[in-house]
């Protein structure tokens, strides 16, 4: 494992990189970090943390630091991909609290030649769950091709 700086591996820019950063990844998962604070994207002063649904995008950004990192690996840029949908989205809390550090855990399920994956997703703290979700992802060959077709 190769140690990446979040920034190299999520294609996005400040503020929207919400991760802290890729703690671990193998070959088919990731465990990503990111800290609540005053600071993080979508705090709400009147939660005192971040809104749990926001969990959604820790999770797609894990995805997207996980093969981040293995693009990279390969030698390779990182692309684009895209959260195409979330399924039995499951959340214990309705705030992450701030002061709370995140693990979060992705692992692929399944993946075509086309670019489609299904992911099983995992938000805790201190080993205890409190999201769960399997994340639908599609990461096409041609990032750019892909767009300009869909407009």
């Amino acid at each position: 494992m190769n140690n990446y700086n979040i920034e190299q591996l999520v294609p996005h820019s400040a503020p929207m990189i919400l991760l802290n950063k890729l703690i671990s990844y193998e070959q088919d998962s990731a465990t990503c970090e990111v800290t609540i604070s005053p600071t993080s994207a979508f705090y709400s002063d009147d939660l005192q943390g971040v809104p749990s649904y926001i969990g959604t995008e820790y999770m797609a950004q894990a995805i997207a630091a996980y093969a981040g990192a293995l693009a990279k690996d390969q030698g390779e840029a990182v692309k684009i991909g895209f959260l195409i949908g979330t399924r039995k989205y499951k959340t214990h809390t309705p705030v992450f609290n701030m002061g709370s550090v995140l693990q979060v855990t992705v692992a692929k399920l399944y993946e075509e030649d086309s670019g489609l994956s299904v992911f099983e997703c995992c938000i805790k703290n201190n080993n205890t769950a409190l999201c769960e979700a399997k994340i639908n992802v599609f990461q096409p060959h041609d990032p750019m091709q892909f767009i300009r077709e869909q407009q």
